[in-house]
């Protein structure tokens, strides 16, 4: 006689599965309020800073860059004078 054997089905995985109730729904949706608020009051702090920053940037730039104006200014200025001096000294070595 030949021996058979039976194979018992698994037993069904355990789900555990939780209903949500409309005040744990709307609890989660307050938190995710407030922590977009957060975020929000974050990104305007930021973005007031950068414009701070920012300003102060650009008026840095345009006081270097009037600076720099003034130095060009001067350095033409000593180059012509330069310029006038080496003229005269040739033409004082030229006369006899």
């Amino acid at each position: 006689m030949l021996a058979r054997h039976i194979i018992a089905p698994s037993p069904a995985p355990i789900y555990s599965v939780r209903i949500m109730s409309q005040t744990d729904n709307s609890s989660i949706q307050e938190q995710d309020l407030r922590a977009l608020e957060v975020r929000v009051e974050e990104l305007i702090r930021a973005c007031a800073h950068l414009k701070d920053e920012n300003k102060t940037l650009r008026a840095q730039a345009e006081m270097l860059s009037s600076e720099r104006d003034r130095l060009v200014e001067t350095n033409a200025t000593a180059r012509t004078r330069v310029e006038a001096m080496v003229n005269k000294l040739k033409s004082l070595e030229a006369e006899p």
